[in-house]
């Protein structure tokens, strides 16, 4: 008699296992379809609507092409050193660094009886008009240049304060999701770079970096829209002579929570750790378009180059979604600093010609380059951003997560302007890159010095809390008056029902 385990295969198991990769294919395509839908039921589809406007197309889309029209209308219009391009880079990023005041803004002085709903208003005409002026303009004084500039930065970072705002407040209502909400932001993100890096190179080559300007008006046009469309619970009465109090007891609440060890030291690392990576981002973007040892790419090209680029940082949250997020922080941020160390080197390879050497041609090597940095940097932003959102305390959650921020972008800018002092030192111009290469191996060496400090970061993961409790207790009556004001978007229609 045959035993069990020598039976013979039933024509029904055939068929489960042909229909088991068909599952597994099935369950694979429609897990971000379920994710999606999870976030938008447990966070209400107007909070992911709001991310996906201001992240996906302000930021990704529009920053994509902000950035590529940019760099030519400094190389090409204004015809700067990359020294002088890496400190202007740096100038325009400065209203991120005041986003604590965006984020006071919106936490304790109401417009009108709205929280949210002014701040994208304005936001988004002061984003229409500089971008307008920028493009109308010929022959602009690099100054005039350099303030419209900073005021469209300025449009993006309070549409970003005011979104964050929501994201941090929906973190601590929802500490399970914290992970989630920072992917979801990441993603949007993501994808809208990766379609605005797609179509940047072609549209400044046909219409220039100005007429790139003009179309960026319609990103800060639908951050108008989600002005008008944003609806809020309006306060029946406010004392505007009660702002001074709030804006003391914001400060008081923020310094508190400064002053433990268990929020300074990781904002200490942050900072460090974005100043001690040097940009020079436009050192080798002038190397890499106009030096005859070079590639020399054309404007297409750049575009689609940083467009495969950016598949990178997507595929880092991705990553980071579906195997990382539950790692301690510190884990994490190890090995993605030890990767940002080792792919500074492919630089290092490029601008020495060792990938002609290899057999291996510039485009494929430089797209490589732009992924593999793109992602590790996003797996670097990633766990920064959710150890961000649990240092919120409740009640100034947008200004607090704001100053957390504009730490990081504190960094970040100076690590722009020493990079551009590298740059001016080493005499890297616009026909001399013959040090080049010398500046991208002390960047290199300096991204290992962050090792050093991840003592400062916790080993906790991002489901543990990390405020101390006594700064949950004196906030406790703020978050639950504050809960019951959760703003979202609606129909046009059902705001005006609402007059």
């Amino acid at each position: 008699m045959m035993g069990e385990e020598e039976r013979l295969p039933s024509h029904s198991d055939e068929v489960q296992e042909s229909e088991h990769p068909k599952k597994k294919i099935h369950s694979l395509v429609c897990a971000p379809v379920y994710w999606f839908k999870m976030l938008t039921e447990e966070l209400h589809w107007s909070f992911v609507f709001g991310v996906i406007i201001v992240y996906g197309i302000s930021q990704g889309l529009g920053g994509a092409l902000a950035r590529v029209g940019t760099e030519y209308y400094m190389k090409d219009v204004q015809k700067v050193q990359p020294s002088e391009a890496q400190v202007y880079s740096g100038i325009t990023s400065i209203p991120w660094i005041v986003k604590p005041l965006w984020g006071i803004l919106t936490d304790v002085v109401p417009i009108s009886g709205y929280q949210r709903r002014p701040y994208f208003v304005f936001a988004g005409s002061l984003g229409v008009v500089s971008m307008l002026f920028l493009s109308l303009h010929k022959n602009l004084h690099i100054a005039l240049a350099l303030l419209s500039l900073t005021a469209a930065s300025a449009s993006v970072a309070i549409a970003d304060v005011t979104v964050d705002a929501c994201v941090a407040q929906k973190s601590g209502i929802h500490p399970s999701l914290a992970a989630d909400m920072q992917s979801l932001c990441a993603l949007s993100s993501s994808i809208g770079a990766l379609l605005g890096f797609s179509v940047s190179g072609i549209f400044v080559h046909l219409i220039g970096p100005q007429g790139v300007y003009g179309l960026l008006t319609i990103p800060a046009g639908l951050v108008f829209l989600v002005g008008v469309l944003l609806k809020e619970r309006r306060a029946s009465s406010f004392a505007f002579e009660q702002i001074n109090d709030n804006f003391v007891n914001a400060g008081k609440s923020m310094w508190k929570t400064l002053k433990y060890p268990d929020v300074w030291r990781p904002c200490l690392y942050m900072y460090l750790s974005f100043s001690l990576s040097l940009r020079i981002d436009e050192g080798m973007f002038y190397w890499i378009t106009d030096s005859p040892a070079g590639p020399m790419f054309a404007k297409q090209t750049i575009g689609y180059i940083m467009a495969i680029g950016s598949v990178g940082s997507l595929l880092g949250a991705i990553l980071y979604q579906y195997g990382l997020k539950n790692y301690p922080f510190r884990n994490i941020l190890f090995w993605a600093q030890l990767l940002s160390c080792l792919s500074g080197m492919l630089d290092l390879a490029l601008v020495l010609r060792w990938n002609l050497k290899l057999g291996i041609p510039d485009y494929f090597f430089v797209v490589i380059d732009s992924s593999v940095s793109q992602l590790i940097g996003r797996l670097k932003w990633m766990p920064l951003l959710v150890l961000s959102s649990k240092l919120c305390p409740p009640g100034i959650e947008g200004t607090f997560f704001a100053l957390l921020m504009s730490i990081d972008n504190a960094g970040l800018l100076t690590s722009s302007w020493l990079g551009g002092l590298l740059l001016h030192i080493l005499n890297v111009t616009r026909t001399q890159f013959g040090n080049l290469w010398l500046v991208i191996l002390i960047r290199s060496i300096l991204r290992i010095t962050p090792l050093f400090l991840l003592f400062l970061v916790p080993r906790s993961d991002p489901t543990s809390d990390l405020l101390p409790d006594e700064v949950m207790n004196d906030n406790k009556e703020v978050t639950e008056s504050r809960a019951s004001e959760d703003v979202e978007l609606v129909a046009l229609v059902n705001r005006t029902d609402d007059r």
